[in-house]
């Protein structure tokens, strides 16, 4: 995808969650871009941020740097817990 998509896209889905209340915006973001993008786009926007990340919100780049790129281990821990439950 074009780097002006990619930001754009990006752009409205920090807009969106900056309007939650209560929520880290960062790590709904991530939670977002974890859940619906291709690993080819994340791929893509990591080093777009790797590259200085012109035109991104700084909640975006928070969240590749912050999120994607070093994920929380202890939610990791509880999703392997979780995967590894048996289911009946």
């Amino acid at each position: 995808m074009s780097p002006e998509k990619m930001i754009h896209m990006c752009n409205q889905i920090a807009s969106f969650f900056k309007t939650q209340p209560k929520i880290d915006a960062a790590t709904s973001i991530a939670g977002h871009l974890h859940d619906f993008w291709e690993p080819r786009m994340l791929a893509q926007l990591i080093a777009y941020v790797h590259d200085g990340g012109e035109g991104l919100d700084p909640l975006v780049i928070d969240a590749v740097v912050n999120h994607i790129e070093r994920p929380d281990p202890e939610v990791e821990e509880s999703e392997r817990v979780a995967d590894q439950t048996p289911t009946g």
